[in-house]
């Protein structure tokens, strides 16, 4: 049974990296095709191969979910299996919704609601979840809409004399680079986290006697978000591309790159961040350039709403899986 439990830890988690994928496809793309850079087809497949790339560049963040969220020491696989399966129904309701709230978020909710239920407040490790969760979430959607803020003022700037037309065409140009780079580090900090959680697993079995991860997962997990990329969220994509502010290519561009960066250096120090928050904060940073009023602060608001729902959610409905798991397993 103990095998058997394993294997579907493995299976629902590699689920929930699909579904993160799908999810989360709107914060590689929207940007690129809401201003025409690229079709949504290309778009979606630079993103999906992008993303397998970014599987590979670190394990840092994928540590930091496995054995800094809750404590290693008394969580199983059933804890474990219960997170999934809690993140993912969240995921999946907030995509039906339109909703762009974070996967990282949903499964981090998850796995401290099945370990609250299994073994009561000491089966979290709450000072990891406030100096690698909750500090990083709020600072990174900040400096996503300052960098934008201030990269879109820089290019105003220093290409004040160029004809609208000359500049855009650049611009979409630079969007295939700047396009890319947001996929390539949304994969190198999202598909980690479902690498912890298999690390997590397979430790808590005894198939590895440290945690580590294995390079098999690194695979599996890398293949998994890029696929799910690859189906794309066009729901979402509509949020993040239209709703919130209608981008430009130069607005697009400073929107890519500020987010990408922040994703990326949040990745190297092995913070989980939400990659839908910093893409989101980064288009309200590039929004407010023009004025504030330009942005659509309504839709902003419904979208920190599910920020902010989010990892009580998806811990409530880990913690009413967990039951039931614990009954089949």
């Amino acid at each position: 049974m103990n095998s058997i439990l394993l294997w579907v830890v493995v299976v629902v988690a590699l689920g929930f990296d699909f579904t993160n994928g799908f999810h989360d496809t709107a914060n590689a793309v929207a940007t690129s095709v809401s201003t025409r850079a690229l079709t949504p087809r290309t778009a979606v497949f630079v993103a999906a191969v992008a993303n397998l790339a970014g599987a590979f560049v670190t394990t840092a963040v994928a540590k930091t979910v496995g054995k800094g969220i809750i404590d290693t020491g008394l969580a199983t696989e059933k804890t474990v299996l219960a997170a999934l399966l809690g993140a993912i129904a969240w995921n999946l309701l907030t995509w039906w919704r339109g909703l762009p709230s974070s996967s990282s978020h949903a499964l981090i909710g998850g796995l401290i609601g099945a370990a609250l239920v299994q073994s009561g407040s000491k089966g979290v490790e709450w000072h990891g979840v406030v100096h690698k969760v909750a500090f990083p979430a709020l600072v990174s959607p900040a400096l996503g809409f300052v960098g934008a803020f201030v990269l879109l003022l820089v290019i105003y700037w220093v290409f004040v004399w160029v004809t609208p037309g000359v500049a855009n065409r650049g611009f979409r140009i630079g969007q295939f680079a700047s396009g890319t780079w947001v996929a390539f580090t949304h994969g190198a900090n999202d598909a980690q986290k479902t690498m912890g959680v298999i690390a997590l697993a397979l430790f808590e079995a005894h198939k590895i006697d440290h945690f580590y991860i294995p390079a098999w997962v690194i695979v599996a997990a890398g293949l998994s978000i890029g696929a799910g990329t690859y189906v794309g969220g066009w729901r979402i994509m509509r949020t993040l591309g239209q709703r919130i502010f209608s981008l430009e290519p130069a607005s697009g561009f400073a929107a890519q790159v500020s987010g990408g960066t922040v994703i990326y250096l949040a990745t190297r120090f092995g913070y989980p961040v939400s990659t839908t928050h910093v893409v989101s904060g980064s288009v309200m940073g590039a929004g407010a350039t023009k004025r504030l009023s330009a942005v659509r602060w309504g839709v902003a608001g419904n979208i920190v709403f599910a920020w902010l729902l989010t990892i009580p959610a998806a811990a409530l409905v880990a913690a009413a899986f967990y039951w039931p798991v614990q009954g089949v397993f």
